[in-house]
């Protein structure tokens, strides 16, 4: 029986990265190991089936084979629901879609995107074999623009409601690295329509509607938005300030020196025109240096609570974050699995990279090292290098994650991590490079849901 779709819900979304965003390609090229996915004109765009899938993955059980379609062997049902890829809008706000020579400050940027350096440090703070790599990413404040549309027997609006809520929710996360602070978005602005094609005056409207984003349908209506809180997660917010230097390596060097620390421009919007903020002018913190930094000092602490130390254990037991606490990282934090694959675990942690213009007060350092010959008191061979850091402990870092509530094995896990966090209020967990130089000590204050925790009394 032929099945007849009386109303229309539609709507129209945009929205912007608060932090870098991640859409791999699959492909790479001679400058970095993952390109992001590109548009005809050689731009970022977020694929509809991404964001299709990631609500699909959202909505309740109950909900997903009637609106979002199924397959099975006796039969199936598309889609009601139809997403459009998500395209990028240029500095003046316009989505750009379909082949477009366009050039401003946005297209510019987003036609060189910056390259994130990633490497993976075991317990002895060295780089694990196989541990390098790197990824294009597309800045934070860069916005894109989609709509979608639901296909109704009835008015249905509960369900485009349930859609517009999940983007807002601050536990939506896009594209990959979403677990390493990746893939944030702040929803925008929501346009909004209801139509009833049984009405001659609505299926005109409908029907003089562009398939192109370019093109702002005049039947929409702008609706509010909101972030909205999820039910889910337990949120830890971190308020930071750094002592002294801080180091967070790029893994390139300049004309000023042999190492850099990492810099990546933003986008900043005021109303619908947009401004690059240079490389220069950004202050960044990756949530990956974080996340490692935590990790190993929460495997620390639950040995501790459990009672496992180094000197009462065999050498065997003690490979990676240490004895029982690689169990607790493993829970928290994730697993990439054994060498066959197997025993995989996503982590319960969302981190999101920390990101802001700079203030005048913070200023790049370049410190220069040697090793000296204790006998002859020179340098010695390939011992002199240099290194740019920041001074920065006029800033403040407000950084959140958000842990999901779930039952976990084990009575110490969460306490074990909190005492981590705690440790990196007081001083005693300096993130980045160059630690054991004094490099990258913060003190600072942690909420628990809004209830202070710990603050630094100095």
């Amino acid at each position: 029986m032929e099945q007849k779709y009386r109303f229309r819900q539609l709507a129209r979304v945009v929205l912007e990265l608060k932090t870098p965003l991640a859409i791999g390609s699959g492909n790479k090229n001679i400058k970095t190991d993952s390109v992001v996915a590109k548009d005809v004109n050689g731009l970022p765009y977020i694929p509809g089936t991404t964001l299709a899938g990631l609500v699909r993955h959202a909505l309740p059980e109950g909900k997903v084979q009637r609106q979002m379609g199924w397959q099975e062997k006796e039969g199936g049902e598309g889609s009601r629901l139809i997403i459009t890829e998500a395209k990028l809008l240029s500095a003046d706000g316009t989505p750009i879609d379909g082949l477009s020579s366009r050039q401003d400050a946005i297209t510019r940027l987003c036609r060189e995107l910056p390259i994130r350096q990633h490497v993976r440090i075991n317990s002895q703070g060295t780089a694990v074999e196989g541990g390098k790599f790197d990824e294009e990413i597309v800045p934070k404040g860069t916005r894109f623009c989609f709509e979608c549309e639901l296909l109704c027997e009835e008015k249905c609006d509960d369900l485009m409601d349930k859609v517009i809520a999940i983007l807002q929710t601050n536990d939506f996360r896009i594209g990959s690295g979403s677990r390493s602070g990746f893939g944030q978005i702040a929803v925008i602005k929501v346009w909004r329509k209801l139509l009833d094609l049984s009405k001659p005056e609505e299926l005109a409207l409908y029907l003089q509607k562009s398939s192109s984003l370019t093109l702002l349908w005049s039947g929409f209506e702008e609706v509010p938005t909101q972030v909205l809180s999820s039910n889910s997660y337990i949120r830890y917010q971190l308020h930071l300030q750094p002592t002294d230097f801080m180091f967070f390596g790029s893994g390139f060097g300049d004309e000023r020196s042999d190492m850099t620390f990492v810099r990546e421009p933003m986008i900043e919007w005021d109303g619908d025109h947009a401004h690059v903020v240079t490389r220069e002018q950004v202050v960044l913190i990756p949530a990956s240096s974080v996340k490692g930094a935590l990790a190993h000092r929460t495997a620390y602490h639950y040995n501790k609570l459990e009672g496992f130390f180094a000197d009462k254990k065999p050498i065997e037991e003690l490979e990676d974050y240490g004895g029982k606490g690689k169990e607790a990282v493993k829970i928290l934090f994730g697993s990439e699995g054994n060498s066959e694959g197997k025993d995989k675990r996503r982590g319960l942690i969302l981190f999101s990279d920390f990101i802001k213009e700079r203030k005048k007060s913070s200023e790049a350092k370049v410190l220069n090292h040697v090793k000296i010959d204790r006998f002859t008191g020179g340098a010695m061979d390939g011992a002199l290098f240099s290194e740019e850091v920041l001074y920065a402990s006029g800033e403040s870092f407000d950084m959140e994650l958000l842990l999901h509530k779930q039952e976990t094995e084990g009575e110490h896990v969460i306490p074990a991590f909190e005492a981590a966090l705690i440790d990196l209020c007081k001083g005693f967990l300096p993130l980045g490079g160059g630690v054991n130089k004094g490099f990258g000590t913060f003190i600072g204050s942690l909420t628990k849901d809004g209830e202070t925790i710990y603050a630094y009394d100095k």
